[in-house]
């Protein structure tokens, strides 16, 4: 082959150029946001620390509140904050329930209505729960309450992070 039949014009050479160019530029702008997304996702199964919250001495088979400090770390800030469990015994397990309604977000209570006791109750918009977390038909919220993971050590109950049902 001749030495013609293989250069390059001008035209080819700027379509070249740019393209590889606005390619690298793209790549540029794209990665962080990628990463920004995927990070978050990649974290979601990580393992969570437990924290000390009550012991079996404090425990009865009626919900009682329990409030705990986590530390919770926001890129580099670190601070602490106050998180509420609903925990209670059933046959003779410990169970630790979110308060956080699945609805809207707001916070349920134990036995928070007159109208309804024994049932947990989100004063937003009238959700009800039973006393094991699940969500009770014909109220807004469309799952159970979410459940802490539980470790029992000696006499000493620890909380770890909310797991859905």
């Amino acid at each position: 082959m001749s030495e013609k039949e293989h250069k390059v014009s001008r035209r080819q050479f700027l379509t070249y150029t740019l393209t590889g160019v606005g390619g690298f530029m793209a790549a540029g702008m794209l990665m962080p946001m990628a990463r920004f997304a995927l990070d978050p996702a990649l974290e979601a199964g990580a393992e969570s620390d437990f924290v000390r919250v009550a012991s079996l001495d404090e425990l009865t088979e009626e919900p009682q509140r329990f409030d705990f400090v986590v530390e919770q770390e926001d890129g580099w800030y670190s601070s602490e904050v106050t998180r509420v469990a609903w925990i209670y015994l059933a046959n003779n397990e410990v169970v630790a329930l979110s308060p956080v309604c699945t609805h809207l977000g707001c916070t349920v209570n134990w036995e928070g209505s007159e109208s309804y006791p024994e049932n947990f109750f989100c004063p937003c918009h009238g959700g009800r729960f039973e006393r094991d977390g699940t969500n009770i038909q014909g109220t807004p919220p469309t799952r159970p309450l979410d459940v802490y993971e539980v470790q029992v050590e000696g006499d000493d109950v620890y909380l770890g992070g909310t797991v859905q049902r």
